[in-house]
């Protein structure tokens, strides 16, 4: 039995489920997660001391590849000096002033703890702002796992088939309004339906929980000018796509900027960190300045903000890795999808940038309903397929793949080849 397996049949013992995240659990695809020991570059060494090429990056924030000596130096720097204070830190007001200095429509900034809370937040600095209570999210778009959001969400939820989430009451989702991703008009009609109701309209610019689903083009800009001419908050979760696709993230990628924005692990160079901001008239609404609380006793922690600063700084400082990222990700995606071509597979492979996923379906994915009909066997399938080659795959079909700096060509042209062999005997 190997190591992997030894743990996982303690953790379930012990953790639900023996992961201490859905989406880390092998429930939809068989068999038992790899449980990783140390990380490097672009691979991951497992307990048993399994070798895998990554295409998790730690669900994104590892952008310049795992264990980063620049960020590493960092952390160990500030560490000698305390862990935590649950006070203010020159090292807060530095970030604060990084992140407003690269993202125009961020004037303030409030440093969370993670994704869920960055959304929670900018969601009731929304409320407070209006004075208005429905929000309208998209079918698939996951914004993490606060009550209000856990409606036709996406990633974790859409993999274990579970629709919502037992434990949220109904009162807690009345005014969550569901919009078809892509599709303007349905969120015309929501407003048309709730014209002094809405507060914000929330979405991921690249839907990235469903697979990755990029937006329609005029699709960002609609939503736009839809929040602007009801008066609502638009809400750009980008956890997932800021500081990834660009310096200034999506809304630098498609030139349309948001009211307030979501910030996940990224700016805290993958330790568990978040952030909400966006224009100073929300912003000045959220405690103590104003009367929307919230709060966080770890939040802006200082070893976090050593990591996130020193890898923020040298995205900033280094344009050339994006050019060479998002070139690298077009040319393997569409290398992808040209070896699905050529095999005669009906397979779809979407992607922006680093950002990309196959969908095993036959239908162009450009929505929650359209990721829906892939299947989920076949990718199971090629998962271990995968896996077994060295090529570690998130375990579900509505995941991203997330390219890094430290993804060489070699290394991705060896992927290619087993993608090719795989298609060629199934």
């Amino acid at each position: 039995m190997s190591r992997s397996q030894e743990l996982f049949e303690k953790a379930v013992t012990l953790i639900p489920g023996g992961v201490n995240s859905p989406v880390r659990a092998f429930g939809s695809i068989g068999g038992t997660p790899r449980f990783i020991d140390r990380a490097d570059g672009a691979y991951m060494y497992d307990v048993d001391g399994n070798k895998y090429l990554d295409f998790i990056c730690s669900w994104g924030p590892m952008i310049l590849g795992h264990n980063n000596p620049a960020i590493r130096e960092s952390v160990a720097k500030a560490a000698e000096k305390g862990l935590s204070f649950g006070a203010a830190t020159e090292a807060e007001v530095q970030m604060a002033e990084l992140i407003t200095g690269i993202v125009p429509s961020v004037e303030m900034v409030r440093m969370v703890n993670s994704g869920t809370e960055a959304v929670m937040s900018a969601v009731r600095a929304a409320r407070g702002y209006t004075g208005r209570n429905k929000i309208v999210k998209f079918m698939g778009c996951y914004h993490g796992h606060s009550d209000s959001m856990l409606v036709q969400a996406g990633s974790g939820v859409m993999t274990a088939g579970i629709p919502d989430s037992a434990g949220v009451p109904a009162g807690c989702t009345q005014d969550t309004l569901s919009a078809i991703y892509n599709d303007a008009d349905s969120v015309r009609a929501l407003f048309e339906t709730f014209p002094e109701e809405i507060a914000a309209v929330i979405v991921e610019p690249v839907a990235a929980n469903m697979g990755v689903v990029p937006p329609k083009k005029g699709f960002l800009e609609e939503l736009r000018g839809l929040c602007t001419a009801y008066g609502a908050v638009l809400i750009f979760d980008e956890v997932i796509t800021g500081f990834r696709l660009g310096i200034d993230g999506a809304q630098g990628w498609y030139g349309v900027e948001a009211d307030l924005t979501t910030f996940g692990k990224i700016i805290g160079g993958g330790m568990p960190v978040g952030a909400y901001g966006g224009k100073r008239e929300i912003m000045g609404k959220v405690s103590p300045a104003g009367p929307v609380y919230q709060a966080g006793t770890l939040s802006g922690n200082p070893i976090a903000m050593a990591a996130g600063m020193t890898q923020l700084s040298i995205l900033k400082e280094n344009p050339e890795i994006y050019e060479e990222l998002n070139e690298k990700g077009e040319w393997f995606y569409d290398e992808l999808a040209g070896i699905l071509r050529e095999k005669g597979q009906p397979w779809q492979v979407n992607h922006v940038g680093s950002l990309g996923c196959v969908f095993f379906t036959d239908r162009p994915v450009e929505n929650y309903a359209d990721a829906k009909t892939s299947d989920t066997k076949k990718f199971a399938d090629y998962f271990h397929y995968m896996l077994d080659n060295g090529v570690h795959l998130a375990p579900s079909q509505f995941e991203a793949m997330f390219l890094s700096a430290a993804h060489t060509r070699d290394e991705l042209c060896r992927v290619l080849e087993l993608v090719r062999g795989y298609f060629a005997a199934n």
